[in-house]
């Protein structure tokens, strides 16, 4: 069973918190795509377009996986109290072909200086049979690099470890990670991964 409950852009999206409104496009590539985890395609092209507005936000985000497309649709809110950065949302997972059926979700994140607590909370439409599942990461971010361990629970199982840099260079952001999943998330022995993305952000509207 294929676990896919969020794009690599709805990373960014709790973190919006523009003081006007500002529409925003992306663009990129990965060299294997994976999240959470769980592989999704051995490479993948992705684009998204974004709309922000004093902490409110909504937007899409697609990728190539290996059956069809995978298209995201995503809304919240994020505000500060203090130090700390707290965000409310939800996102909807759609594919194309049989890749995988339908995921909703609720996002809730909160951050402290360099440390970030994410709670996702969902339900997967399993081809007829409803499933329901919760998502815990904390990750651990300073000057590019992030090291980040998670874990499924209630109908999903597994957890995950990640540690990875990123960078910006002449106006893109460069990343590498190296994913390590248990077996009780990818059900085999291969559970190690590397990943490397290129992508660019360009202005739309500001």
């Amino acid at each position: 069973m294929r676990i896919i409950t969020t794009s690599l852009a709805a990373t960014a999206m709790l973190a919006a918190s523009a003081a006007s409104a500002e529409v925003t496009g992306n663009l990129g590539f990965m060299s294997n795509y994976v999240f959470r985890g769980i592989e999704q395609n051995d490479s993948s092209a992705m684009g998204g377009l974004d709309w922000g507005n004093s902490g409110f936000y909504l937007g899409t985000w697609a990728a190539d996986v290996d059956k069809g497309l995978e298209i995201d649709f995503y809304g919240g809110y994020g505000f500060d109290l203090g130090e700390v950065n707290l965000g409310i949302g939800g996102t909807y997972y759609w594919y194309t072909d049989n890749f995988d059926d339908d995921y909703k979700e609720v996002n809730l994140t909160a951050g402290w200086r360099w440390f970030t607590v994410n709670a996702d909370i969902g339900q997967w439409d399993g081809f007829g049979d409803e499933q329901d599942y919760q998502h815990y990461a904390l990750t651990w971010e300073y000057k590019g690099f992030h090291l980040k361990a998670a874990t499924f629970e209630d109908d999903f199982d597994g957890t995950y470890y990640e540690v990875g840099y990123s960078t910006e260079i002449a106006g893109f952001d460069l990343s590498g990670a190296y994913i390590y999943s248990d077996d009780d998330l990818v059900g085999t022995e291969d559970n190690s991964n590397l990943m490397f993305t290129i992508s660019k952000t360009f202005g739309l509207i500001d």
